[in-house]
């Protein structure tokens, strides 16, 4: 059954209704009367005795009036009437689209004539007409079955009188005399009283079954995002390409120090190619640039052909990023704080770069509404999104783990019991005291008590600590405990807890053979639980992993590819930028994201939704199926 919001303006009883004014001329009497549909004499004869000057009641039209304004409301305010009539409608009507001006060209024009059931519209196309509609260029209506629906209130208002119970539904026997009143009273029913608000309640169930929807596949792409490997021990160059303000970069060391900043005019108005050329190999030369990272903005096709051509038989490579949120970012009040000595434009080179070697690091600072993977964001319930956003961006952080003596305020802020005043102490402790050695150090930091300690210390790693154990997500709580399985299955303590030990030379064999029985036992020796036990194995198998390490990194290239130099039956290596309900798009490397439809996704199988198959990261070959170069448009398909 479906369940939708109830408006209930109809039954408002502080809005002086048609029933409600004829009620207070003394009409419900009549209107009783109608409805009992047992009477023998003509209404009219009947109204007369309603007629009252002290009332207002001046005609015999007047009364029967008032009195099917009464009967319309009655019907209006039957929740079993309004049940059926919006399952009937969601079940059997459509949602009908046009135009407001068809000569206007918009991005909603395969909207401008447009009809579907409404228990079949796709959640997408939701949201882009309800855009649609609230930007003018659509006029959006629900088309109901309204036959159906006036025979079905006809059917259970009239009474039927005939006796032969075996003909009623073929030979019906109404009264003569309020038949028609109450087919009229039922049509204006339906018409000016339930299906404006069933049209409400029934769009506003779409709207928010949309935005719920949305918001999953929202949630879910970012999570992927922010699970994107890094890619460390690199020197980058991250590129924010311009036209009349020129292009910005920032060259950042292997650690995320900013090494140097330029501006360089390559393009319209200035076309300094030779000198932009110049600048940028210098860069290279000087700091030993390995990966120079591309925003995809404004100007980036002019400068791939620059960086082209500078990096051509050299061992440097280079990514084309999304720059949306590095945009964002650099305008914000954490850029200002973190870099006040370099320019906005700057702060989005530096973040282009940082967003390569630790994505996580970088992508906590911005909105994530503003990261780029989601869909019609800026149209749903706001409060709702930027829950569940945060929350999986916090589930993300408190998973992965932060680097104590490097992370960064927006980051630390994320992990349970670090409130953003701690964050700022943590840091400012940091730069005031050194590097920490401990997570014990943590005690140590102001607004960071014992309880909170008890709440982060599991997610903050001390790379450097004389304790192994600080670089793994072992709580310290849970340090005694671990020692004790050290040394009850035959190993060294030093093994694990040597500063320089080199870890390779340990072998797994013995926790690698642990049993179920062999956990149940242990967890009563050690007296910790099963489920905790089997945590503390898996980090002693890899101390110090990063669950990101097993995520695929993205693809670095040598050489630039237009879209002109595209041809269908192509096969080529793409990155998932972006999922959304009808399908993904990917990043080929020709500027344009091409977009790999639902029904090519997989062959010969049902795909309910495009996340069940792929997300954003993967890497996954594609094949160029057909080519738009005038729109900038390309199909591609996984099956190959």
């Amino acid at each position: 059954m479906l369940k939708l919001k109830i408006y209930t303006d109809h039954i408002n009883q502080k809005k002086r209704t048609k029933a409600l004014i004829a009620k207070e001329k003394g009409l419900e009497g009549l209107a009783n009367l109608i409805l009992e549909q047992i009477t023998n004499t003509p209404i009219y004869e009947i109204a007369e005795e309603y007629l009252s000057d002290e009332k207002d009641v001046f005609s015999i039209e007047e009364a029967i009036q008032g009195a099917k304004d009464i009967i319309a409301e009655n019907i209006s305010d039957n929740a079993n009437f309004r049940r059926l009539i919006r399952e009937v409608t969601f079940k059997f009507g459509e949602l009908d689209i046009k135009a407001k001006d068809s000569d206007k060209t918009s991005e909603y024009e395969m909207y401008y004539d447009y009809n579907e059931k409404l228990s079949k519209i796709a959640i997408h196309r939701i949201l882009a007409i309800n855009r649609g509609e609230k930007e003018k260029f659509l006029k959006v209506s629900v088309k109901a079955p309204v036959d159906d629906i006036i025979e079905y209130l006809n059917r259970h208002i009239l009474i039927d009188h005939s006796k032969n119970n075996k003909n009623k539904q073929l030979n019906p026997e109404y009264n003569e005399f309020t038949k028609d009143l109450i087919e009229e009273a039922i049509l204006d029913s339906y018409k000016r009283l339930i299906s404006s608000s069933i049209e409400r309640e029934i769009r506003t169930y779409l709207k928010e079954k949309a935005e719920d929807k949305s918001i999953i596949v929202f949630s879910k792409n970012l999570e992927q995002l922010l699970m994107q490997g890094p890619i460390q021990n690199k020197v980058v160059l991250g590129w924010d390409p311009a036209f009349r303000t020129g292009c910005k970069l920032a060259v950042i060391d292997e650690f995320g120090k900013v090494l140097d900043t330029e501006i360089i005019y390559p393009t319209e108005p200035q076309n300094k190619i030779e000198e932009s050329k110049f600048i940028v190999l210098k860069l290279i030369q000087d700091y030993g640039v390995n990966i120079i990272t591309l925003g995809n903005g404004t100007a980036s096709r002019e400068s791939e052909q620059i960086i082209s051509d500078v990096i051509k038989g050299s061992d440097v490579q280079y990514v084309i990023v999304s720059e949306s949120g590095a945009s964002v970012y650099s305008a914000s009040q954490i850029a200002t704080d973190e870099f006040p000595d370099f320019s906005v434009g700057e702060r989005s080179a530096i973040s282009i770069a940082k967003c390569l070697q630790d994505p996580l690091a970088e992508l906590v600072k911005i909105d994530p509404k503003s990261i780029g993977v989601g869909q019609y964001q800026h149209d749903m319930d706001q409060r709702k999104l930027d829950e569940s956003l945060r929350n999986i961006v916090e589930k993300v952080v408190n998973n992965v783990g932060v680097d104590l003596n490097t992370s960064s305020v927006s980051l630390l802020s994320y992990i349970s019991g670090i409130s953003s005043a701690a964050a700022k102490n943590i840091v400012k402790y940091r730069e005031e005291n050194g590097i920490f050695k401990s997570r014990k150090s943590l005690l140590n930091v102001s607004k960071l008590g014992p309880k909170a300690f008890k709440q982060c210390a599991g997610f903050l790693k001390v790379y450097g600590s004389n304790n192994l154990f600080d670089i793994t997500t072992v709580h310290p709580e849970s340090y005694k405990a671990t020692e004790k399985l050290i040394e009850s299955l035959g190993y060294e303590l030093d093994e694990f807890k040597a500063t320089n030990q080199d870890l390779k030379k340990i072998h797994f064999d013995k926790l690698n053979s642990l049993k179920n029985d062999d956990f149940q036992r242990l967890s009563k020796d050690l007296d910790i639980g099963e489920i905790t036990l089997k945590d503390i194995v898996d980090e002693l198998k890899k101390p110090g992993r990063d669950p990101r390490d097993e995520m695929p990194q993205p693809i670095l290239k040598n050489d630039t590819l237009e879209i002109e130099s595209l041809e269908n039956g192509m096969i080529l290596e793409g990155t998932v930028r972006n999922v959304v309900d009808f399908g993904a798009f990917m990043d080929i490397g020709v500027h344009q994201d091409g977009l790999v439809h639902i029904s090519q996704l997989v062959e010969n199988q049902f795909v309910k939704h495009p996340l069940d198959i792929v997300s954003v990261g993967d890497i996954v070959e594609v094949k160029v199926i057909d080519i738009d170069t005038e729109k900038r448009r390309v199909q591609l398909s996984m099956i190959i």
